[in-house]
């Protein structure tokens, strides 16, 4: 056994200025520059999961992927959920997932379609064998200098993707779930101090913020556990792929204290702390991650 690396934070991964780059929605991690960490090489598991059965939406990168790989390697099974056009990413999640040992399941799909999320949780129940983790964490999120410039069809997107979807997939997924189950969340600094730019993104984010701490409420007596995790600037396919401005996108994470945006991997652990037994007492809460700025 050795003794964990004494990392200081402000120099851990990249800082702006970040090189202007742009993919179409909703963009792939792997043609990121530079590429994202999701804790490929980095997170070490300790079985603090071991036999549980996950569902994570938007799988496929950002702290969702970042939430599979450690779930896996503390020894759960996972399904991901994400669009068509992420494959390529979703392929590597799998084949990580299956380096561990675990079940490793994809299911490309829109989550703006209820029938399809009735039909991914019920996919999940059958092929994992079971249902009690389910981190609703996919969403949208696209850059409009004025509320004039967003469109009916770009509030119901992302209306639809980031507050309809973990409606439809928790209501799916509540037969299923038996004490002791988590329901996590992404929530956002967004929902407390909303960028001007993010008019309807951010509405979405304290939806997300209220319904945990509303759902907690109502699933406590079942001992079903509801959490979120509140990001701040995390260098995710959301950024390049209509997210931030080129503008913001250079300086991306510059205004926290740490000077840099996050990664995934920051999160990862997070999200196996709410998930895992240990933190029985803790619901209705929302864990910040904001490198020194914002709130939860």
């Amino acid at each position: 056994m050795t003794s964990p690396s004494m990392d200081d934070p402000r120099g851990k991964y990249p800082k702006p200025p970040f090189k202007q780059q742009t993919q179409p929605w909703p963009g792939l991690a792997r043609d990121m520059n530079p590429p994202p960490d999701h804790g490929e090489q980095s997170y070490r598991g300790s079985g603090r999961l071991l036999g549980r059965k996950a569902l994570i939406t938007g799988g496929d990168s950002g702290m969702g992927r970042a939430a599979a790989i450690a779930f896996a390697r503390e020894g759960a099974d996972v399904m991901i959920n994400y669009l068509p056009a992420e494959q390529p990413d979703a392929n590597d999640v799998i084949k990580l997932i299956k380096a561990e040992g675990r079940v490793g399941i994809g299911v490309p799909g829109d989550l703006k379609d209820e029938t399809f999320c009735r039909s991914l949780v019920a996919r999940a129940v059958q092929e994992l064998g079971g249902l009690d983790i389910l981190v609703s964490n996919a969403a949208r999120q696209q850059t409009r200098e004025s509320i004039m410039d967003v469109s009916s069809q770009d509030f119901d997107d992302t209306m639809k993707t980031n507050v309809y979807a973990p409606f439809w997939i928790i209501k799916a997924a509540l037969p299923h779930l038996k004490p002791g189950s988590a329901i996590i969340g992404t929530s956002s600094v967004q929902a407390v101090d909303p960028s001007p730019e993010l008019y309807d993104y951010a509405q979405t984010k304290a939806a997300t913020t209220s319904y945990v701490k509303s759902l907690a409420k109502q699933l406590a007596p079942r001992g079903i556990r509801v959490n979120a995790v509140a990001p701040g600037p995390i260098w995710t396919p959301l950024q390049v792929s209509g997210g931030a401005t080129m503008e913001k996108l250079e300086q991306f994470g510059s205004m926290t204290p740490l000077g840099r945006p996050g990664q995934p991997a920051e999160l990862g652990s997070i999200y196996v702390q709410l998930a895992a037994a240990d933190a029985s007492y803790a619901t209705g809460q929302v864990y910040g991650a904001a490198g020194g700025s914002g709130q939860p």
